[in-house]
């Protein structure tokens, strides 16, 4: 607790203390920077990619190689509401004292079926940044709707943008592997999503499955992996399930490519990076049609299966279900792999999805500084 304390102290004098030395300097009057003008993400560090992380700090890692992560006197403070720094409210209220402007990146909110009691507080933080944001970045419509719901709407400018990636970086592999190798990977926080993979591998005779990533429907690890293990041995299928735990995003390029197909068993997930990172290494989608997942695959990357969204109860995917959508894509895959890749490039490459921001950040520096000149 004494480490947070002294953390927001330091972020706090950062913003506040520094930027009060001076007065701020526009980008169209006296550039100093690359672009004319700073951003700061909230945290003073931004991991490498070579460092395990994931969501929204790998946000921050594209926009950071653009718009260097500027912790003095910055002139756009952004936010990712799935990664906000500690106490996010002081920050904007510092920044925004010293003429910074707000760009909120909103992800997901807290609902009923997802969280369960208490979603009202959960989503108070976005709720607050949502009133005070100059511009807001919804990840999917998904996203927008749901966050109008539960956190309120934006009286901001707004655009929809999904998450993107980098595709001269993730693309497919060389040589496609032997078999059918299953890919279900990500931050797996609920027991289900590990639950209906291995209860779909059981239902796709000589498919290898994969489970990588963090598994935290536990507080221990390895009580998670007692249950994986123990459901794996009475499906029969241990000899074909695999571990490999967390990955860094240098090593993520070379997990997608050692698979055919991944598997996203997540219910109304609003955006999952990974599913984009996925079809750019040519990974047809097996998924949830849920959340905001359908709007990344479409008709040509990946099969779905058919649900109603419910804010009120999470609903897995059914697994025979699942099993014949895998079946599906192993029918056809030569064609889902190369229809996957090519609405990975054409819809998600993280170049312009920076310069829609480069836009963002440009037109709200010269609309601010307009009416500081008009006054």
């Amino acid at each position: 607790m004494l480490n947070r304390f002294k953390s927001f102290l330091h972020l706090s004098w950062l913003l506040a203390g520094r930027m009060a030395a001076e007065k701020r300097r526009w980008w169209g009057k006296q550039p100093s920077r690359g672009h004319g003008f700073g951003v700061f993400y909230g945290h003073e560090h931004i991991p490498g990619r070579h460092e395990r992380s994931g969501g929204a700090m790998i946000k921050f890692q594209d926009l950071n190689d653009r718009f260097p992560n500027t912790v003095s006197h910055p002139d756009i403070l952004y936010l990712v509401t799935s990664a906000l720094p500690l106490f996010p409210e002081v920050i904007v209220r510092a920044a925004k004292r010293h003429g910074a402007l707000l760009v909120l990146n909103q992800n997901g909110v807290a609902y009923p079926g997802w969280h369960g009691p208490g979603w009202e507080k959960a989503n108070l933080p976005a709720r607050n940044l949502l009133q005070q944001a100059d511009y807001v970045v919804y990840q999917s419509r998904f996203c927008k709707e749901s966050a109008d719901r539960f956190a309120g709407a934006c009286q901001a400018p707004w655009k929809i943008l999904a998450n993107p990636v980098d595709t001269k970086v993730f693309t497919p592999a060389s040589m496609s592997p032997p078999g059918l190798r299953i890919l279900l990977a990500g931050s797996h926080q609920h027991w289900y999503r590990v639950r209906v993979a291995l209860e779909t591998l059981a239902r796709v005779p000589d498919a290898r499955l994969t489970i990588a990533g963090r598994l935290t429907f536990h507080s221990r690890q390895s009580r998670c992996l007692e249950e994986v293990n123990g459901l794996a041995e009475h499906l029969k299928i241990t000899d074909r399930v695999e571990f490999v735990g967390p990955y860094s995003q240098d090593a993520a390029p070379t997990l997608f490519q050692s698979h055919h197909i991944l598997l996203h068993t997540k219910y109304n997930d609003p955006c999952p990076r990974l599913v984009v990172e996925a079809m750019a290494c040519g990974l047809p989608v097996v998924y949830s049609a849920s959340g905001g997942v359908s709007e990344l695959v479409g008709d040509e990357g990946g099969v779905g299966c058919e649900t109603h969204c419910d804010y009120e109860q999470d609903h897995p995917p059914d697994p025979v279900a699942l099993a014949h959508a895998v079946e599906k894509v192993v029918s056809a895959l030569p064609y889902f792999t190369q229809q996957t890749r090519l609405r990975a490039e054409q819809l998600f490459d993280v170049r312009p999805w920076l310069d829609h921001h480069e836009r963002i950040f440009l037109g709200l520096l010269t609309k601010e500084s307009k009416q500081s000149r008009d006054k």
